[in-house]
């Protein structure tokens, strides 16, 4: 394999179509596309500093490094990647990308990431921003922390475990989205969706879940959520607290200790379609 260790690279395309390449401790100064068509790239201890650093590339490794802000719309194109332990402080990455698996990755400046992409692992990773993971699928994620509204607007296959989602309009247009173990928090939850399952989340949500096909929700906690299950079919939710209200659910089972408010507008939907349960007893 060749190596580059200890350099400052500057210049458009300063290594395009580098191949069998082991990058270290290597800083890439201002010049577009560094890596542009590489392959088979391992890179470590490395700071990007400029534009497009890794598109169209295949089969690329990227340890312990840092994008800084410039190297903005950093990584399209690409497939076969893999991130551990890196700073990627800059916008609109990951485009059009396929096989990408980050661990322990910090993006604080995420607005407009991750869009298009499949095959996705995503492990102990930090999102800032607007728009993450819009358009992509089959995505699962463990530990995953999100602040910023819209995330994963059209996303397909989603399976999400022990994460932290703070965002308005989370879930919208999605289908076959899978929830475990995490708290969601922010206005109008998981609209116009296909097929979404929560299992031992708490969620608070201004109108929350509503318009929705096929929801399930299992041994939730539904806080500060009224208005909830406007305009669903095929529901089949058991809750643990007390659910503020709810309003012209098409057909299913919800079941809760106490629900503050119930409206069934017969002109809006057939009231007999939905089984409504109030156990009296709250975990």
């Amino acid at each position: 394999m060749n190596k580059i260790d200890q350099q400052q690279l500057t210049g458009e395309r300063a290594l395009y179509g580098a191949q069998d390449t082991q990058i270290s401790r290597t800083i890439f100064s201002d010049g577009e596309s560094p890596l542009k068509e590489a392959r088979n790239i391992a890179i470590d201890h490395t700071i990007f500093k400029w534009k497009y650093p890794l598109w169209y590339d295949q089969n690329v490794s990227v340890t312990d490094s840092t994008f800084e802000t410039d190297a903005h719309a950093g990584i399209w194109y690409t497939n076969h990647l893999t991130m551990t332990n890196v700073l990627l402080n800059t916008s609109k990455t990951f485009r059009r990308c396929r096989d990408l698996t980050l661990q322990n990755v910090d993006m604080p400046d995420a607005k407009e990431t991750l869009w298009n992409c499949q095959d996705i692992q995503l492990d102990n990773v930090s999102v800032t921003g607007n728009y993450f993971g819009m358009n992509s699928n089959n995505i699962v994620a463990h530990h995953l922390r999100v602040t910023g509204n819209y995330a994963f607007d059209g996303a397909e296959n989603v399976e999400i475990h022990d994460s932290t989602l703070l965002t308005k309009d989370c879930f919208w247009n999605c289908n076959h989205v899978t929830v475990y173990n995490s708290t969601i928090i922010g206005e109008y939850l998981a609209w116009n969706t296909n097929d979404i399952t929560f299992i031992n989340c708490t969620i608070e949500s201004e109108q929350g879940l509503c318009y929705i096909d096929h929801l399930t929700l299992r041994d939730c906690q539904l806080l500060n959520t009224d208005l909830a299950f406007e305009r669903c079919a095929h529901i089949d939710a058991t809750v643990t607290t007390t659910i503020d209200s709810i309003k012209n659910p098409v057909s299913g089972r919800i079941e809760a200790p106490k629900i503050g408010s119930i409206i069934l507008d017969s002109k809006q939907i057939d009231p007999t379609q939905t089984q409504i349960i109030q156990t009296g007893s709250e975990d």
